[in-house]
């Protein structure tokens, strides 16, 4: 009863610190920047100095896997909340000599004892919230040992090199940026935790709040000169279980060799054509290929080219393909080692074709079920099933945090690199050992897993990948040339905010800059949500009206991607076209220009 009574009061410090942490622009279109500045290589990401970080690798001979770890280590730093060696990450990857794509999966893994009643009291689901902070919702980190296999087969620059920049940052210290302490003023449940009053919430120096840490810069070092052996088979290990297991209350299970067992995954890119685009992206465990790749193959049934940005009309069809996508999402999706995924069937042409016939163009349907697609385990689908569509699984009820980074990169050399990374929650599970945060990632399982008869595909094992939202993607044009590389924060509503921004490019013809700026809505099967405080918060009567149930939130997402740009692109009127003469041949990869998300950096939001 003590540890129950604990939890939930956990659960009401949590909730009560949930406020927005951004404002959101409510002009549309906004003006266009005064530079149009373009590069050779580029390096966007959620902080300046994880970008500048990146870009010394690249000005020194580095290629894109070399800034890669470079920026994932200096995020640690700057953006402790988010992402780090403590949780997990997708990497997408593109070889610019070969064109071949890789995905590297570093999605972290429940311990050996795990069991499908791990977050239940009695029958009943814990709240996510009152799960996040204990010991019980952390799995093996996967981020460290993905990135070091991945920088092997990939990378040109020595690996405790790339650790330079983000060892002086924890040890010199920086001003703490604004939109860390503004997450740290709306959640009062960060003061419960000594570490995190020590380490994050309390800095200062001067009147100016400031972060220094050297304990991860000394846990850097050590990992830079040993590998990810320090990580997994040492003291720092040893030191990240006791941490978690002597979290109260719900302590975890964790094991060194759960440790020591881990392995990141290799695995083939998701690619599936859009008109005369082709999308790639990453399978699963994670969703977030399957899923935008389901929304836009229904979405390409439709005359979306004909839409303005912002019409009703066209906010509606896409939450309808959205939904059918998060219908076979719950359904089908969950980690391919433990259960049949039917990657296949879910983006199969005419199945696709069949799903798209259900979007009434007029009105929302009263109830969208998942499908069946050729492939798939009908002794697990959910009861009712019959026909093309199987009913009786409502979308789920468990809410997903929206924590995790995204950062974009292209070298000289045409290659390119997407990876999305998390500890799951802002601040994951409030456990801090070696200077970082430990992952809340094994909260991603479904925690009533069997529901109407049905087990859910995402169900708690041991060894199990918990499915994940993360949809790094990459673009082609018709001619095979890479033309963008986008992914985001925000849990499962990254899928949402990639499909806008997809759709404002490649049907709308906007520049990625203006894509990511659109105002954010979004469909996760419950409700449509739209971005308070935008320019397109007054569609709501008639998305009403056309019969969702809509929601108007905050909506902070942190789209960072690239988008090339050819040699007879001059910008738009009034702007200045940087870094390139006029005389001066292209390229064989091109160039790039950048684009990151005004809601979190850089833009007005931190000015």
């Amino acid at each position: 009863m003590k540890q129950l009574l604990a939890i939930f009061s956990l659960i009401l410090l949590f909730s009560a610190g949930c406020g927005p942490a951004y404002e959101a622009d409510p002009v549309w279109p906004p003006e266009p920047s005064r530079e149009f500045k373009v590069q050779e290589e580029v390096v966007t990401a959620a902080d300046p100095m994880a970008v500048e970080a990146g870009m010394k690798v690249l000005g020194a001979g580095g290629n894109a896997m070399d800034a890669a770890v470079a920026v994932q280590m200096a995020l640690n730093v700057v953006e402790p909340p988010e992402s780090g060696i403590g949780g997990g990450a997708f990497l997408l990857y593109r070889d610019g000599a070969t064109g071949r794509l890789t995905v590297f999966d570093g999605r972290e893994t429940a311990p050996a004892s795990a069991s499908p009643d791990r977050f239940l009291v009695g029958n009943w689901p814990l709240p996510v919230w009152g799960a996040i902070p204990t010991g019980l919702s952390v799995g093996v980190p996967g981020l460290l040992a993905m990135l070091h296999q991945a920088h092997g087969e990939y990378g040109s620059r020595p690996w405790e090199e790339l650790f330079e920049p983000a060892i002086r940052l924890a040890d010199e210290g920086f001003p703490m940026p604004a939109r860390l302490q503004r997450q740290i003023s709306a959640d009062p449940s960060l003061w419960l935790f000594r570490d995190l009053r020590q380490s994050i919430v309390q800095p200062a120096r001067g009147d100016e709040p400031f972060m220094q840490n050297p304990e991860l810069a000394e846990t850097l070092t050590g990992i830079a000169r040993g590998g990810p052996d320090v990580f997994y088979r040492g003291a720092l290990t040893g030191e990240m279980v006791r941490a978690a297991r002597g979290r109260w209350p719900g302590r975890s299970d964790l094991t060194e060799e759960d440790f020591d067992a881990y392995r990141p995954v290799e695995r083939e890119a998701l690619c599936r054509p859009y008109r005369d685009w082709t999308v790639c992206g990453i399978p699963a465990p994670s969703s977030g290929g399957i899923t935008l790749l389901q929304i836009l193959g229904v979405l390409e049934h439709f005359d979306m080219p004909r839409f303005q940005p912002g019409d009703a009309a066209a906010i509606h069809l896409i939450a309808e393909a959205s939904r059918l996508a998060f219908a076979d999402r719950e359904a089908w999706i969950g980690d391919p080692g433990f259960v049949e995924v039917p990657q296949d069937g879910l983006l199969d042409a005419t199945y696709l074709s069949l799903r798209a016939s259900w979007v009434d163009t007029l009105q929302a349907q009263e109830q969208v079920d998942p499908g069946l697609p050729a492939g798939a385990a009908l002794d697990r689908r959910p009861s009712g099933a019959g026909g093309d569509v199987a009913g009786g699984w409502p979308p789920s009820t468990q809410k997903e945090t929206t924590g995790t980074s995204h950062f974009s990169i292209v070298d000289r050399h045409g290659n390119a690199v997407a990876m999305t990374s998390s500890i799951e929650a802002p601040f994951g599970s409030r456990i801090m050992t070696g200077g970082f945060l430990l992952n809340n990632q094994l909260t991603d399982f479904t925690f009533d897993a069997e529901r109407n008869g049905f087990r859910s595909p995402n169900a708690v094992e041991p060894g199990k990948r918990p499915r994940s939202s993360m949809a790094p993607v990459m673009v082609f044009d018709a001619d095979g040339e890479l033309r963008l590389i986008l992914g985001s924060r925000g849990g499962s509503r990254i899928i949402g905010y990639v499909a806008k921004a997809l759709v404002g490019v490649l049907d709308w013809g906007l520049p990625l800059e203006q894509a990511i700026a659109m105002p954010n809505f979004l469909h996760r099967g419950r409700y449509l949500e739209l971005e308070e405080g935008s320019a397109w918060e007054d569609r709501a009567e008639a998305l009403r009206d056309m019969g969702h149930r809509v929601r108007v939130r905050p909506l902070e997402s942190g789209l960072h991607g690239i988008e090339r740009v050819d040699r007879h692109e001059n910008g738009q009127a009034g702007q200045t076209v940087l870094d390139v003469e006029g005389d001066k041949a292209l390229e064989d990869w091109g160039w790039w220009r950048q684009a990151s998300d005004p809601r979190q950096w850089p833009g007005a939001v931190d000015e």
